[in-house]
């Protein structure tokens, strides 16, 4: 088996981790939208207790969302998935278009981080921030050359 660079690897672990994330919020919008009826009347009838703060307010977020947005967000959140699980392999497999794939996406990405911080600053969009400037960085520094 082929030794892969520490970078390279890191870099594969949070891509998986992003994609698994992604497909799991992707099913939770789907899911939400296929029984958002049932939602809205659990939401009406249930009385949380207030060990229940954060069911309480993520029910109150997805009930104010229209359903065609979750079908979007669902879709759309899937198929970044997708793209994500694809930049992984790619990577792993030390292809050429991989890195070109990656660079480009995390490239069109920073940008948007930089207006969010700009937005209001957090510790989770700093840090993706900080992560996504560490993958470009590493990946511009070893693109693969051209082999002949």
């Amino acid at each position: 088996m082929k030794k892969r660079p520490l970078g390279l690897v890191a870099i594969v672990l949070y891509k998986s981790f992003t994609a698994l994330l992604l497909m799991v919020t992707s099913i939770a919008l789907l899911l939400t939208l296929k029984n958002y009826q049932t939602l809205e009347i659990f939401s009406k009838n249930y009385v949380l207790e207030g060990k229940s703060i954060i069911i309480d307010w993520v029910l109150k977020k997805v009930i104010n969302l229209n359903p065609r947005t979750l079908a979007f967000s669902g879709i759309g959140t899937g198929i970044y998935a997708i793209v994500t699980t694809i930049e992984a392999v790619g990577l792993w497999y030390e292809k050429r278009w991989a890195h070109v794939l990656v660079l480009v996406l995390v490239g069109i990405s920073i940008p948007l981080e930089i207006y969010e911080l700009i937005r209001g600053i957090s510790p989770i969009k700093i840090l993706i921030l900080l992560l996504n400037l560490a993958v470009f960085w590493y990946l511009l520094r070893n693109f693969p050359k051209h082999r002949k």
